[in-house]
């Protein structure tokens, strides 16, 4: 085969995909969070759900079945390292971010960044209050001004001046500091 002929099949397949309703966003490093979910993979999604929706087979971080109730942790197999999703009685529940600082919100925050700049990107939507073990640390919460998602937030976690690592999902979890809490 030649080029001409893998590029023309490689469109028919992109193409049949995206008419069959089966597109697939595969999660990189460039994929962001929102306060509903990473990439393709939202919030309320069972894992099945969420590895056809971004090509990337989830699995548990425990050894726990997928099927498990109650509260337990899943990771991309593959890329990107860093990001872990928070499962409750089998649905996806929170994105936790930690030790990726390419891996950005949709408006650009991410590890590293300053309390002052997580603070101008999300300008009045910003709540801070004490770390509970970082002294000098602090939750910077995010809450969107959209209806549909009052009940999400982003929390960046800090060491008083950058962020640490960060998390978004539903309340309440998304507001646990012990994770599976």
């Amino acid at each position: 085969m030649n080029i001409k002929t893998i590029a023309g099949a490689a469109a028919i397949l992109t193409l049949s995909s995206v008419a069959a309703g089966t597109a697939v966003a595969q999660l990189t490093q460039a994929s962001k969070v929102t306060a509903d979910g990473f990439g393709g993979a939202k919030v309320g999604m069972t894992v099945k759900k969420a590895s056809q929706a971004t090509g990337t087979r989830l699995v548990s971080l425990s050894g726990a079945p997928i099927e498990s109730k109650g509260c337990f942790y899943v990771k991309p197999q593959k890329a990107p390292a860093g990001v872990e999703f928070m499962l409750t009685d089998g649905i996806i529940s929170r994105i936790d971010v930690a030790k990726n600082t390419k891996i950005a919100t949709a408006s650009g925050a991410k590890i590293g960044d300053t309390e002052t700049r997580i603070k101008s990107l999300y300008p009045r939507q910003i709540t801070v209050t004490p770390h509970k073990y970082v002294q000098g640390g602090h939750y910077l919460t995010f809450t969107p001004k959209e209806s549909k998602y009052k009940n999400y937030r982003i929390v960046f976690e800090t060491d008083g001046k950058r962020v640490t690592q960060y998390r978004a999902g539903r309340l309440p979890e998304v507001e646990n500091v012990e994770r599976c809490g």
